[in-house]
């Protein structure tokens, strides 16, 4: 919690940023107070990111929801809560660790005692009685139920949140519920916005820029729906599965507002089978799952190569292999998809940045995937598909992308698979003017699609698949460098690691060191040129949530390492599906400075 002046009688303390974490159950309802903070930042002034775990089991359990709002960028969740919220005592007890010294901690009288405080910690206790407030300012059975706001009166009034603003969120939430509810959510809100707590001071954040008239808050799968519908995509298929599932639903409810359709399929085989018969149709489609689903796509993907059919995968990558950690992140499909499929299956893989962007990369998959006629996977992760933030609404009017259905005759020298051209298909019902009409298969075939054995065909064709993800390399741009254009280190990064990444290097460069970012949205192919980046520093560190695995390189620094014969390329990598903090990321790079040094 950075403070910009000294706390008065008078006046509350200016902040610039502070990280509030709450803890308690899944049913407890954090999520919603996180949730109706950040949408509160998307109205005002404010950057927010949160950050929630979640158990995976139906029965529910101990949970989080942290959120970090500040006046200035907010790039990443917050290594140390200011803040803690605690429910319960276990909710103390394990997260009173992640409240930094000087923190607060505001805990329910209802399931601690003084003896239960960790005394000599150097963080101010306050004792609030979430629950039995709760319950007179309610009445009846709102022990569950009611609290969570309680407690987010209580946030607002500590921190002189916009309280207008944030009731006016919370009425359009609970407004569509029956008259009661919304009168008891606003009852406990009001009664947390006046409880006294005691001598703990007040804060208020430092106005930032004035907000733009189209500022929204949103999560990764919101925006990467939002997205593939702005693309063109208007068909698909899919089967749920978490985190992905909140897309397939949106997609379910909104598509047919389009004139569209998407389908939750009885299986992971027959939704993405589903999704190439509608490319092959001649529309933009798409189907998503998890790690686990995109494993059991990957043999129809295989045909999709062969057969270069444009589609769009989406992927939200959760903790692996098998069911893993169903609701915790992790970066470890990056081999699998490129590399799934049996044989040479080319396919191009793309990966957001952050919430914002989930919106543009599924604009550009759209483009790629017709452009090149083959699948693009975007791979998400859990953090972003959960993630909140705040940012300018995108401009639909300038991306929109409308759909039409080329049934155009094709001209009599028209050939689906030309040798010397990419594939452009022509879909069931366009005219050919030459009478012969191409087929779409599995096997190897030539230019016409029929079935061919010819191992110089195959030969030929496989070149064909694999040149034109060598031309596409070649008009990536470079990424942009954050941080010095050369030094002692680069730091690499893809995905949900973007702003942890570049605040690390932010803090290493006040440190004296000469370090800069980049960060890749463009995973196969990448960008050529990216050899001779890399040699304007002494030292090449990829930051990546997955295993250092037998040889010591994470995906990515293998992926580098196998492309540009580049020994400087060394790997920071976690794997306890947490998102990277900033100390994490700064002590990892030094270490592989000190040490190569």
């Amino acid at each position: 919690m950075s403070s910009v002046s000294a706390p008065s009688s008078s006046a509350p303390t200016s902040l610039r940023n502070a990280v509030i974490r709450f803890a308690g159950n899944s049913q407890d309802g954090i999520q919603s107070i996180g949730g109706f903070l950040a949408r509160l930042a998307g109205r005002t002034a404010q950057e927010v990111m949160t950050y929630m775990t979640i158990p995976s089991t139906i029965s529910g359990g101990p949970s989080i929801f942290q959120v970090h709002l500040g006046s200035g960028e907010v790039l990443h969740e917050g290594d140390e809560a200011d803040v803690l919220v605690a429910f319960y005592k276990h909710s103390y007890q394990n997260h009173i660790g992640s409240l930094r010294k000087g923190g607060i901690c505001f805990y329910d009288t209802a399931d601690m005692t003084a003896e239960d405080i960790k005394q000599d910690s150097g963080i101010i206790h306050i004792g609030v009685p979430f629950t039995s407030a709760t319950v007179e300012a309610v009445g009846g059975s709102t022990r569950d139920r009611g609290k969570n706001m309680f407690v987010l009166g209580m946030v607002c009034a500590v921190f002189n949140l916009d309280k207008e603003k944030l009731v006016g969120i919370v009425s359009r939430q609970f407004g569509r519920k029956d008259e009661s509810v919304l009168r008891n959510a606003l009852l406990a809100f009001d009664a947390g916005f006046a409880y006294q707590v005691g001598d703990v001071e007040k804060f208020a954040f430092v106005p930032g820029e004035a907000p733009g008239s189209h500022r929204i808050s949103a999560d990764g799968n919101q925006m990467m729906t939002l997205g593939l519908i702005a693309a063109g995509v208007r068909y698909g298929s899919a089967y749920p599965i978490t985190p992905w599932s909140s897309i397939m639903e949106t997609l379910r409810v909104e598509l047919p507002k389009y004139g569209g359709i998407y389908v939750q399929a009885e299986d992971e085989l027959a939704a993405v089978a589903m999704t190439i018969g509608a490319a092959f149709a001649g529309h933009l489609a798409i189907t998503g799952s998890a790690g686990p689903g995109l494993s059991l796509k990957m043999e129809a993907l295989g045909y999709a190569s062969m057969a270069e059919i444009p589609l769009i995968v989406v992927n939200v990558q959760r903790g692996g292999p098998s069911t893993g950690l169903p609701t915790s992140v992790e970066q470890s499909d990056l081999m699998q998809a490129i590399y799934g499929s049996h044989g040479d299956s080319p396919r191009i893989v793309l990966a957001p940045k952050d919430v914002e962007d989930c919106f543009y990369i599924a604009l550009e998959a759209g483009k790629l995937a017709k452009k090149y006629s083959c699948p693009v996977i975007i791979l998400s992760d859990q953090a972003l598909s959960s993630r909140i933030e705040a940012f300018e609404e995108p401009d639909l009017d300038k991306h929109w992308v409308e759909p039409e259905l080329d049934l155009a005759t094709r001209p009599a020298d028209f050939k689906p698979y030309p040798l010397d051209a990419i594939t452009r298909h022509a879909p069931p019902g366009a005219k050919m003017a030459g009478g012969k009409y191409p087929i779409a298969t599995g096997l190897e075939h030539d230019e016409m699609g029929h079935p061919s054995g010819s191992p110089k065909m195959h030969t030929l064709m496989t070149a064909k698949r694999r040149n034109k993800l060598v031309q596409l390399s070649k008009e990536l741009p470079l990424p942009e460098i954050h941080g010095d254009t050369t030094g002692d280190a680069l730091v690499v990064g893809w995905g949900s690691t973007f702003g942890p990444i570049k605040e690390s290097v932010t803090r290493m460069r006040s440190e004296g060191h000469k370090v800069g970012a980049i960060h890749l949205r463009h995973l196969h192919p990448m960008p050529a040129g990216l050899g001779d980046l890399f040699k304007q520093y002494k030292h090449v560190v990829c930051v990546e949530m997955n295993d250092s695995g037998l040889y010591g390189y994470g995906q990515l620094a293998t992926l580098l390492r196998a492309s540009l014969a580049d020994p400087r390329i060394q790997s920071v990598c976690k794997t306890d599906g947490l998102a990277f903090r900033i100390r994490e990321i700064v002590t990892g790079v030094e270490k592989v400075m000190s040490a190569q040094a």
